[in-house]
């Protein structure tokens, strides 16, 4: 080959290196991902956590190039698919959704926990915010926060309270709900907060305290009775219900606050990377709208206010427990 057409070759040889370069790449969190990602739920299928995590996971896959699976892991008030996610692999190919305000309780709740909350996993991001709803089961003779407060003084004992599992902030919650109240009401643990609402829906218990995404539906279905809302405003879909600030009731600030982690010591970039494709899948007005018709609204944020936020509830929720003196066997 002459000198002339080897030049010729190497020009062109060069310049298809130049337009495949610049011509469409892929994102560059999908050359990230080599193998398929789970998101960790560490609670029964049907709650909260599982419905978002299903919500969000055909999103992620499509950012990431390849699959999101999520897998299930319920047990101890969520530490256990806890405890496997900051034992994973530090390489951002686990992820776990859960309440967080229950994740925020474990210190206080399990002194021998086998993994340190704030340095065993790492913050991605917050995901929602779904406020509580006081409901009880039809057969009691309560359909106002007074009647059933009444109800319950004169016959401490008779109602049971369902939860999605000890140690959940849902189970603090009515614990502390009933000593600030001054009544007695059993509290009856079930595998997650669909079983629980279920469990109430069938009459197995009589009252819940839990998430809107998993309980509303039953409340909107007339299969139970709203009595009140945490959080700062009533809902839509409950308009006569009140805010338990409206109903005199304490813990108003409490609720569901979901949030997505990694295994500690992932790298910040990719803790990064991950936080930015969460927050776009937030903004989608079909996820919006989604969370909205159950009662939820998004909370995006960066992994620093997520960390922020975790320290702020694992001392404030602290104080709670110690202050209730709950112990948990």
């Amino acid at each position: 080959m002459s000198l002339r057409l080897l030049k010729a070759a190497a020009a062109a040889i060069a310049f298809c290196g130049v337009t495949a370069l610049s011509g469409p790449l892929a994102p560059a969190i999908a050359q990230t991902f080599e193998r398929p990602v789970r998101i960790v739920v560490p609670y029964a299928p049907g709650g909260t956590s599982d419905i978002l995590a299903r919500l969000i996971s055909p999103k992620l896959s499509e950012a990431i190039g390849q699959p999101v699976v999520v897998e299930n892991k319920p047990g101890a008030a969520g530490n256990i698919g806890a405890d496997a996610v900051a034992k994973a692999k530090p390489d951002g190919h686990t992820l776990l959704l859960l309440d967080v305000g229950s994740l925020a309780l474990a210190p206080s709740l399990f002194p021998d926990l086998s993994f340190n909350v704030e340095s065993d996993l790492a913050p991605v991001g917050m995901v929602m915010f779904g406020p509580y709803v006081l409901a009880v089961h039809p057969s009691v003779p309560a359909k106002t926060v007074p009647e059933l407060v009444a109800y319950a003084k004169a016959n401490p004992g008779k109602l049971a309270a369902a939860n999605s599992g000890i140690g959940g902030l849902n189970h603090i919650t009515a614990v502390a709900l009933a000593r600030d109240l001054g009544i007695e009401w059993k509290t009856v643990p079930y595998k997650g907060g669909s079983a629980a609402s279920r469990a109430v829906v069938g009459g197995e218990s009589n009252v819940i305290i839990n998430g809107t995404t998993a309980t509303l539906p039953f409340v909107t279905s007339k299969q139970l009775v709203g009595l009140a809302v945490t959080g700062d405003k009533r809902l839509p879909s409950l308009p006569d219900a009140p805010t338990f600030k409206e109903a005199k009731l304490p813990l108003s600030d409490v609720g569901t606050y979901q949030g997505l982690l990694t295994t500690g010591k992932t790298s910040p970039e990719l803790v990064a990377k991950l936080n930015a494709e969460l927050n776009k899948i937030l903004a989608l007005p079909e996820i919006q709208e989604k969370l909205a018709e159950q009662g939820g609204t998004v909370r995006p944020g960066s992994p620093a206010d997520m960390k922020a936020w975790l320290s702020s509830n694992i001392k404030s929720l602290g104080d709670v427990v110690r202050s209730a003196d709950i112990k948990i066997n």
